[in-house]
């Protein structure tokens, strides 16, 4: 139609549209879009102009008589994100709609479901089965439209034990009043196994609002903690609810009121979703509605808050308008408002965690990091006199959702591992985003980047296998406190291992790792996730599944000295990975939840599938664990990781070398850094009681941890000697010798003597003090330490067993017999080298030809790690048959042993010994 112009302009249409549907098929969540077309005069294209969209049932009654609605020039969201709150109709814009519906109204009655299913037959077992392998996809979004009509057909054979809800009522053919009835069925009879089962419920998959009732009464069960872990994806929810006094806002509000940590997550929650194009007005009234709930004391933290991260906004885009040379200085200059602030308010409670109150900022702590984007590091003055200063980075210029979201799913994972009485020792920081394209980040205290550790030991430093393991003995001298982060790393370690696995996360090198002095491993800096890899050349970037690198194996198996502790390893890894698995349906369902957050790498059902592949869940344990342990030597085997290391570590010599002093770091505190003495003194308080030549000696720490050791005279004399050969240019303190010694009293004198010595050593030379001899002189024999020596893992065997052994698994089902062969202990050639083995497996007697399965070998190894599962199919029966199982080196014998198969444990784990020929 042209466009008229007369007081405005117009267009008037004056048409009767009608649909060729029956009223009453229709479900009470219709929504009505109109869009209007501009056609191009050049190209006679028609582009979309404007849209608009309402619910055509709004209270459960139709619409009537002449009504004006508001439409949006927005691009139109996708179709699944229609709802009633995706615009708001009613509020003002540029360009107004008239619309005349009938005059005649309609009501909406709800339809009775049939409950009668009593006569229903038991379906074949194979039926059953299918359904089980079927409810395995976890999610409707990943089953085949065959696949949803199998599952909808036998719809009332489904239960929580062999499938899920909303897997089976999304397989549902459509909407029409005899379907949802059938749903409603399903609904009133299903008994949930958990809570968190509902969750997939509220996705956009399901508009009824019966069903998303439903699932707002499971979720009210939650307790506060697990509601917290699924809020942003309720959040986001909140865009397919039909209105805004749903079960699920009330459910929101109520828990505010009852914890002033949703109260707080959901605020600033709602104030970043108001940066979203759609949905805007409605977030924008659920906000004022926990404003209004809340009162006046929780309003006003608060709005400290937000005032809090508007100057911290206002700071950062100072310092980045500001030249290089002068940004320091503004930076100094611009903390005095936030200096201001503080002595305004006295207190406020922190955005990223509001257990956290703080009272004012440290000015000298304050600087901000060289990266592209420029973030502040802030460092806060703790209310609580006993706290220590609070450490964070506002970061604007950055999407910090995504990076929000993939910590969330990691904290989830780690209290099912917790739930499951396993400390994977994880080290997951908090991460706010406060609006659009800004937010804070929780800084860790003393953890360091691998590139920096790498940095430290020369330009090859990433090629190194020593490297971790040379950095965490110099940082943890007492024998138990080396302990003690060599078993944090190795449980943080596989932890991080299966998350970034699981997850996809991409974009990993050495910057992005951190370590701390006690051991933890942890990763950061989560802009690429879900297998979206970096391509240079076309070629990806990240070519291992995970990063688990030959330095870190060096550093858990001890430098190769303990073998043994790489399988402990892997058998944590397969372990944490398996736990994970049996929760697939809540981490899909979670990130299912997230598919029109508008994340740039979560937005379809391709992002979800590869997180599906990666958990497997259709496979059994066995499975998952041979899966799982290829990735590990995939990881453990990829060179272009190390290259990738070598990279960054080189791009980042010349800015050491040349620039000036990195302004996160003041060269005054770097000095005091590096110059830390471990040894703070070293006090002799007499002969021992046991040895009458020997010396007690009170050494300590830094830290004022103290230990006492024992030294011979003699001893002291060598430790002289081997100093003054390593520091023959330094001016050494003179050693007391035996011809300094009088007639009488020279016990006494030597003592006065050793002790005027140690003093002048240790407070002398820095080199000195700190150098290897002294340390391992002091440090490396304690009468008493500190901490109990612990293992990583049980070792199981209180002593050590130097004979050959393999480790098996086997299971017996539906006459498939399956083998896991895991691991070899001990194994040597003739002449005592490490063999590179196989594992060669003969099932006697066997009815088929083809009866001998062979592993791969693993190279020039005394404890190898296989994992491989090896099937046998059609075996009738254990009895009669017995299990040849032999190691070669290539051709050469290892060693072998035969296994009656009617006495072994099945579902077991069980070393068996190998005997030194074949029978």
């Amino acid at each position: 139609m042209p466009v008229t112009k007369s007081f405005f302009l117009l267009v008037n249409w004056n048409e009767i549209i009608n649909f060729p549907l029956e009223i009453k098929s229709l479900p009470r969540e219709s929504m009505l879009i109109i869009k209007v077309f501009g056609i191009d005069s050049a190209t006679h294209r028609a582009n979309l102009l404007a849209w608009t969209c309402l619910p055509l049932f709004p209270k459960e009654k139709s619409m009537l008589g002449s009504r004006l609605f508001s439409m949006t020039l927005q691009s139109e969201p996708p179709i699944e994100m229609i709802a009633p709150g995706v615009w708001d109709a009613s509020q003002p814009s540029s360009l107004t709609l008239q619309i005349d519906f009938p005059a005649a109204g309609w009501e909406y009655t709800k339809p009775d479901g049939e409950e009668n299913r009593t006569d229903l037959e038991e379906p074949p077992r194979e039926c059953l089965k299918h359904i089980t392998r079927l409810s395995q996809k976890q999610t409707p979004l990943l089953l085949s439209g065959e696949k949803r009509r199998y599952l909808w057909f036998y719809r009332f054979y489904c239960n929580n034990e062999n499938s899920s809800l909303p897997l089976v009522l999304g397989s549902a053919p459509g909407w029409d009043e005899g379907t949802v009835s059938e749903m409603h069925v399903i609904l009133r009879r299903w008994t949930f196994s958990h809570p968190l089962e509902a969750l997939g419920l509220l996705t956009s998959s399901f508009p009824d609002q019966d069903i998303r009732d439903v699932a707002v009464q499971q979720l009210d069960n939650l307790l506060t903690d697990e509601l917290l872990e699924c809020l942003p994806q309720l959040v986001q929810a909140v865009k397919f609810e039909w209105n805004l006094e749903s079960p699920l806002v009330e459910l929101l509000l109520r828990r505010s009121l009852q914890s002033i940590r949703v109260a707080q997550s959901l605020y600033w929650l709602l104030r970043d979703a108001q940066g979203e194009a759609c949905f805007k007005s409605w977030y924008q009234k659920l906000s004022a509605a926990l404003q209004f709930c809340a009162g006046g004391a929780l309003n006003d933290e608060l709005a400290k808050e937000q005032k809090l991260v508007k100057l911290l906004g206002d700071i950062g885009e100072k310092v980045k308008s500001a030249s290089d040379p002068q940004r320091q200085d503004v930076l100094k200059k611009e903390i005095g408002s936030l200096e201001k602030f503080f002595k305004d308010i006295k207190t406020c409670h922190l955005p990223l965690n509001p257990a956290l109150c703080i009272k004012g900022v440290d000015r000298d702590a304050c600087s901000y990091f060289t990266s592209n984007a420029l973030p502040l590091k802030i460092t806060f003055i703790n209310a609580n006199p006993m706290g220590k200063n609070i450490s964070v980075i506002f970061k604007a210029g950055d999407d910090l959702r995504q990076d929000m979201l993939v910590l969330q799913i990691i904290q989830v994972m780690d209290n099912i591992w917790l739930q499951e009485g396993l400390d994977m020792q994880m080290i997951i920081y908090r991460c706010l985003s406060t609006g659009k394209a800004q937010g804070l980040i929780e800084m860790v205290p003393d953890a360091v980047t691998l590139a920096k550790i790498h940095l430290h030991s020369g330009l090859i430093g990433p090629l190194k296998e020593n490297t971790i393991k040379k950095w965490f003995s110099q940082h943890n001298h007492l024998k138990e406190d080396y302990e003690k982060a060599l078993r944090n790393f190795f449980y943080s370690c596989a932890g991080w291992c299966v998350v970034t696995f699981i997850l996809g996360v991409c974009d990993r090198h050495n910057d992005n790792i951190m370590l701390t002095k006690s051991g933890h491993m942890f990763h950061i800096d989560f802009g690429k996730f879900l297998g979206h890899a970096q391509t240079f050349g076309g070629i990806k970037r990240d070519r291992a599944p995970f990063i688990f690198t030959s330095e870190m194996e060096y550093f858990i198996t001890e430098g190769g000295k303990n073998t043994q502790h790489f399988q402990d390893f892997v058998e944590l890894c397969c372990r944490a990975y398996n736990i994970i698995r049996k929760h697939s349906q809540l981490i899909l369902s979670l990130l299912e939840m997230m598919l029109h957050a508008g994340l740039p790498e979560l937005s379809g059902t391709e992002d979800l599938k590869y997180v599906y592949n990666n958990l497997r869940p259709q496979d059994t344990d066995l499975e998952a664990t041979s899966h799982f342990t290829k990735k590990i030597k995939e990881s453990l085997e990829c060179f272009p990781v190390k290259l990738n290391n070598l990279i960054h570590t080189l791009a980042q010599m010349p800015a050491t070398s040349l620039a000036k002093p990195a302004p996160q770091t003041p060269h005054h505190e770097s000095c005091i850094l590096h110059k830390t003495r471990t040894i703070q003194r070293a006090t002799i308080l007499g002969f021992s009681k046991t040895h009458n030549n020997l010396y007690l000696i009170e050494v300590t720490l830094s830290d004022n941890r103290k230990s006492l050791i024992k030294k011979s005279f003699e001893q002291f004399s060598r430790l002289h000697s081997q100093i003054q050969k390593q520091f023959s240019s330094l001016t050494l303190p003179e050693f007391p010798h035996w011809w300094h010694l009088p007639f009488t009293d020279s016990d006494h004198k030597r003592i006065r003597d050793l002790r005027h010595y140690l003093e002048q050593m240790l407070s002398g030379s820095y080199e000195v003090a700190n150098s290897d001899c002294v340390l391992s002189f002091f440090l490396s024999e304690q009468i008493q330490p500190t901490l109990e020596d612990s293992p990583l893992v049980d070792p199981g065997e209180k002593c050590p067993d130097n004979n050959p052994k393999v480790q098996l698994l086997m299971t017996y089902e539906d006459s498939k017999l399956t083998i896991l062969v895991k691991h070899m202990k001990n194994i040597h050639l003739p002449d005592g080298s490490a063999p590179s083995a196989h594992v060669e497996i003969y099932l006697l007697p066997h009815p088929s030809e083809v009866r001998r399965r062979k592993t791969k070998s693993v190279p020039r190894c005394t404890d190898p790690t296989y994992n491989e599962i090896v099937v046998y199919d059609e075996v009738l029966e254990l009895q009669g048959h017995v299990l040849m199982l032999i190691v070669k080196s290539k051709a050469v014998f290892v060693g072998a042993i035969n296994i009656q198969l009617s006495s072994v444990p099945l579902n077991e784990e069980k070393w068996y010994p190998l005997g030194n020929s074949i029978i």
